[in-house]
């Protein structure tokens, strides 16, 4: 195939300073019949109204900075040579013949495999550097992250009460104390280090199953290849949705062609792609296609002149500095819990120190001395947080990383999945998403005659002349109107390959069913084209023959002359049936007048159809006098484009073809399971509305077809009583919690013009509905869509291939794009479905998990963590009784004995009734609320500070040591020795431990019992538990731990009894689960965590 020098139109051909923007030329090319194009949404709050301002937006490339951010931090000379270096590039400013010459390339066949090799081995492949870690940076994030800080400047000062504030007589278990938060500290940063490799290595080798191919012209034929693969001198092909793979001098483009470049310039409108230069700069010349860059319209070829690290984008990656990373969700929660422990923490040691100084100070001169007082401070702060928090969260988020590598779902950023896990609105867009998009044309029509697709041959060859000759122009017409091409034929492919979108490579391949397209093609010759958008919702091409008798499907009637062309459009019925006024007779001869009765038979034929699920695209046709183009007119200006609208009139119908895209397995079960969680489920498509009906009642999204409501349903005033009698025992009128009138289990389907006509209180009550249908909508009212249910407080996901979806899936909060979709929604969504689209379901499930755990995680980490740790040092200050917890067993609790069981939890399988709970509300469910705080300390945090204190008191009252003795004592307790007292402390110790054990088993389930949510679903627990009380019995029991932590061994009994506390408060919480799950609107009910 030959390409040719210069075939390029644009719209802004005229000097930069002096450009203007055409709005209805400004479009997007939509590489599917059903998706209109992506566009821009700065703000995503309102849907623009002009064309030109809607496009697709600097695609998720959060963590790098604009060009110019960087260089504040880049040594002169490598900016000096940079800059060099980009005024040095000329291929913008040579001709395309020149550019060919200089990379030996043949603009027939493209490189030969030679060429190739030689070219890779001497540039090397076309990725892009990763930038150089810093690891001391990585290093000190993995020791002071999260609470390390905290525990770090805690180990000073023990280290300071043991010296010099400790003297003259230091205190051996403050400087121990000092040395197990620094072992505790280091040992946190490795776990964080392991974390941190792991969960990169599994998000890595996701992120390499992303498709990335493009292509390419090599050895005479077109073939896909990875895009790391390109060379220098490579003839690439860029179409609509694609992202540019290397720098590329574009020697071949339509005229509609439009690059996003706001990912490397920050421009905020698509720029047009062109064959000559406009500017010396090689940044903002228009001939030049940049790399990371994608294209939102038209199509073109372009020639490979800067590959990998030489490429704009990889020279600014070597000088761009890293952008701050926003806070998720998730981390939002985190932070708000630690602020929130921390600030009581803080309000109770400022409290400690103030009685101090103004009471104990003066009145117990001896009692707490100033390192006695310090270590009290720094016990109160570290035992108060939830230590184990941080190691919780990245273990949670590693967890999700394994298991959704596992599903082949490839988040941006994995706490993305929390979020996911509070959507309570979900629009799908239909094609490709929920349908396999693999297109087949199934049913073809002329005028009112049906014939079925795989026996139209048939009737071809069997009909009398005058009739095959205008049934075959449905062929030829579909052949011609199109964009797919054929690849090369392989041995192991029974049917000819051929690339395009799947609408135009279904019709070329029914097309080709019954003729030779490649001889059909080769007798005309392109001289314009228009790419579907969804503005237009057609595709057109102006076609011109040089053969002395006109090829199919001109006709004899149409008295063709050699200086006429052919105009062929095809595309949504009711846009093109009003251009058109004749329609071919199915019995021959010449057409017939589009009179009302055979508008009625082309109708009814769609109508059916679209009931079927089927697609229906309409081909016409017309001959366009050489008059009516004036002979000095340039295919390449902008009057060309306007006169070619002008000439898309009186067209002839020449037929309809149906396509079928079955639904992908398991979307029915997918709706099901997101409907049964509560999820409102929606499809947002640019399809017809009875199409879209039918697919969506294929898929269980629309439950009552015949009762569906229409945009007459909406009245102006939006009251729910305008409903019929019939219409309202469909309907469960709900009132929620803001006083609104919830619409529910009720089905609309509503078009995009139609959803421009209606007024705020139409929208309102179109929200409410359970079930909703949008249909031909554009990518403005996608994006309106989304913007609306995120105004009324919704969380929505948006899920989507095309370029059409982006803006929607960039504005919701959680943009879901197919792996085999378009580079523009892949990247501009927040997670990837890379194989199946069931596996939102794994995502929504461990979306709510992630929550769930970290719950369960906070509710056992706060009782014994926190409340029980507090008794004994308000109680020692407080009522004078000697501190029945050292400030070391503090500690030990919290940096150790708790993580392990907390950690446990974070690794709980989902409770069965996960996705039959309605969404979690952001607003008002927090990681940490009055609820979880009710449960910890007045209930849980209660009972086991009772117990662990009652049983130091009556281990002392049975050696002799009353409790009477002990109270309001401040120091003075009569017989309490040292060995008393540290045994005390350490059964105060193992009752906490004993009794966490019923914690743990009791808050693995929020609502389900132990024997419904079994512990052998999560055997970590059992190691957890088990790996607590060792380590409690390790510090314990180990005589060198005596001296330097003054630990002792307890009686057997007081790990038994314990245990018993711990099996009573594993019943009184299932007596509470119980009556929760009995009586859901029961005070204790409204009161469960």
């Amino acid at each position: 195939m030959s390409l040719p020098t210069s075939t390029s139109f644009d719209l802004e051909a005229q000097p930069e300073e002096k450009a203007t923007h055409f709005v209805r030329h400004v479009t997007v090319e939509h590489e599917d019949h059903d998706h209109p194009p992506a566009s821009a949404h700065a703000t995503a709050e309102v849907a623009p109204r002009l064309t030109s301002e809607f496009r697709t937006l600097s695609i998720h490339v959060e963590n790098r900075a604009s060009p110019t951010e960087g260089d504040a931090g880049v040594s002169g000379a490598i900016r000096n040579k940079a800059v060099k270096d980009l005024v040095s590039l000329d291929w913008h400013t040579i001709s395309v013949d020149e550019a060919l010459q200089r990379l030996s390339v043949s603009p027939q066949s493209g490189l030969d495999n030679s060429q190739v090799k030689r070219r890779r081995e001497a540039w090397g492949k076309n990725v892009i550097s990763p930038p150089k870690n810093n690891m001391l940076r990585k290093v000190l994030e993995w020791i002071f992250g999260g609470f390390g800080s905290l525990l770090f400047v805690a180990s000073i000062f023990c280290f300071i009460s043991w010296k010099p504030l400790g003297e003259p007589d230091p205190q051996i278990a403050n400087l121990a104390l000092g040395v197990v938060l620094l072992i505790v500290l280091f040992f946190q940063g490795a776990f964080n280090a392991w974390q941190d490799f792991s969960t990169s290595r599994v998000m890595s080798s996701i992120k390499d199953m992303l498709p990335s191919d493009v292509l390419i012209l090599r050895d005479g034929n077109k073939v896909k290849l990875p895009a790391s693969e390109l060379v220098n001198g490579d003839l690439v092909y860029i179409g609509l949705g694609e992202k540019v793979p290397a720098d590329l001098r574009l020697i071949q483009v339509s005229w509609d062609l439009r690059f996003d470049r706001s990912i490397i310039t920050g421009e905020s409108e698509p720029i047009a792609g062109r064959v000559d230069a406009t500017s010396e700069n090689f940044l903002e010349t228009k001939n030049i296609a940049l790399q990371g860059t994608h294209c939102v319209s038209g199509s073109g070829t372009g020639l490979v002149v800067q590959s990998g690290d030489s490429t704009i984008f990889g020279r600014i990656a070597k000088l761009s500095s890293m952008e701050p990373s926003r806070m998720t969700t998730l981390q939002r929660e985190v932070l708000f819990v630690v602020l929130l422990i921390a600030s009581l923490a803080t309000t109770i040691a400022v409290l400690i120190v103030i009685l101090w100084a103004a009471w104990l100070r003066r009145s117990f001169p001896s009692y707490i001395n100033v390192s006695g007082l310090l270590i009290d401070i720094v016990s109160v702060m570290v035992a108060f947080l939830p230590d184990g928090l941080p190691l919780a969260v990245t273990l949670s988020i590693a967890k999700i990383a394994h298991t959704l590598s596992q599903h082949k779902v490839l988040c941006k950023s994995l706490v993305i999945v929390e979020t996911l896990g509070a959507v309570n609105v979900l629009c799908s867009d239909k094609t490709g998403t929920l349908t396999q998009n693999k297109m087949q044309v199934v049913n073809v029509a002329v005028e009112g005659t049906g014939f079925e697709a795989e026996t139209f041959g048939d009737a071809l060859s069997s009909a009398a002349p005058e009739v095959a000759f205008n049934l075959s122009q449905v062929v030829a017409v579909g052949a011609l109107c199109n964009t797919a091409v054929f690849g090369a034929e392989s041995k192991s492919e029974s049917a000819r390959p051929i690339m395009g979108n799947e609408t135009d490579v279904a019709v070329l391949r029914f097309s080709e069913g019954a003729m030779s397209v490649d001889a059909l093609r080769g007798q005309w010759q392109e001289v314009f084209k228009v790419n579907f958008n969804s503005k237009n919702k057609y595709m057109l091409k102006l076609l011109e023959t040089t053969l002395p008798n006109p090829p199919t499907p001109i006709a004899p009637w149409d008295h063709f002359a050699p200086a006429d062309s052919l105009l062929v459009v095809k595309g949504a019925p009711e846009v093109l049936l009003p251009r058109c006024k004749y329609a071919l007779d199915p019995k021959g001869g010449e057409p017939i007048p589009l009179s009302p009765p055979v508008l009625e038979r082309l109708t009814r034929v769609q109508e059916q159809w679209a009931r079927d699920g089927q697609r229906v695209l309409l081909l016409a046709r017309r001959v366009v006098r050489a008059d009516e183009i004036p002979k000095s007119a340039d295919p390449l200006s902008e009057e060309f484009g306007e006169l070619v609208e002008t000439l898309r009139d009186n067209l002839i119908v020449v037929g309809l073809v149906g396509l079928v895209d079955p639904l992908k397995p398991g979307i029915a079960d997918v709706v099901k399971t997101c409907r049964e969680a509560g999820i409102r489920f929606f499809i947002v498509t640019g399809d017809h509305p009875t199409t879209s009906v039918a697919i969506a009642a294929r898929a269980g999204i629309i439950t009552n077809v015949g009762g569906m409501h229409g945009f007459a349903d909406l009245p102006k005033e939006g009251r729910v009583s305008s409903l019929g009698s019939d219409e309202k025992a469909n309907v469960d009128v709900d009132i929620g919690v803001d006083g609104a009138v919830d619409v529910t289990n009720q089905g609309i389907v509503i078009t995009g013009p139609e959803l421009d006509q209606l007024d705020a209180a139409q929208v309102d009550q179109l929200c409410k509905y359970q079930e909703i249908v949008f249909a031909r909508t554009t990518p403005e009212q996608k994006l309106r869509i989304v913007n609306e249910f995120k105004r009324r407080e919704c969380i929505v996901a948006m899920t989507g291939d095309g370029v059409n979806d982006a803006p929607s899936l960039k504005a919701a909060d959680c943009g879901i794009a197919m792996g085999d979709g378009s580079d523009v929604a892949r990247e501009a969504a927040d997670m990837v479905l890379l194989d199946d689209f069931s596996a939102i379901i794994v995502a929504l499930t461990y979306g709510r998990l992630v929550f769930d755990n970290l719950k369960k995680s906070v509710l056992y980490l706060i009782p014994a963590g926190s409340f029980s740790e507090l008794v004994p040092i308000l109680s020692n200050v407080l009522i004078g009784v000697p501190q029945l917890l050292s400030n070391i067993q503090m500690i030990l609790i919290c940096v150790a004995t708790d993580v392990l069981p907390a950690l446990s939890l974070c690794l709980e399988k989902p409770e069965t009734d996960i996705l039959k709970r309605p969404p979690r509300n952001v607003k008002t469910e927090h990681l940490v609320d009055w609820r979880l705080l009710l449960q910890a300390y007045g209930f849980l945090g209660i009972l086991e500070a009772l117990c662990a204190m009652s049983m130091s008191f009556w281990y002392l009252h049975r050696n002799g040591v009353p409790f009477s003795n002990l109270i309001l004592g401040f120091g003075n307790w009569p017989g309490l020795t040292d060995e008393l007292l540290f045994r005390a402390q350490s059964v105060n110790f193992f009752t906490l431990i004993m009794m966490q054990w019923g914690n743990l088993f009791a808050t693995r389930g929020r609502k389900l019992s132990i024997t419904q949510h079994t512990p052998m679903s999560n055997p970590w627990v059992f190691a957890g538990a088990a790996a607590a009380l060792c380590i409690g019995i390790f510090f314990h029991y180990v005589p060198w731990f005596h001296g330097v932590f003054q630990t002792r061994p307890v009686p057997v009994e007081f790990f038994f009894i314990p245990l018993t506390f711990g099996l009573g408060l594993l019943v009184l919480d299932e007596v509470r689960k119980l009556i929760v799950r009995r009586y859901p609107k029961s005070l204790l009910a409204r009161i469960a965590w």
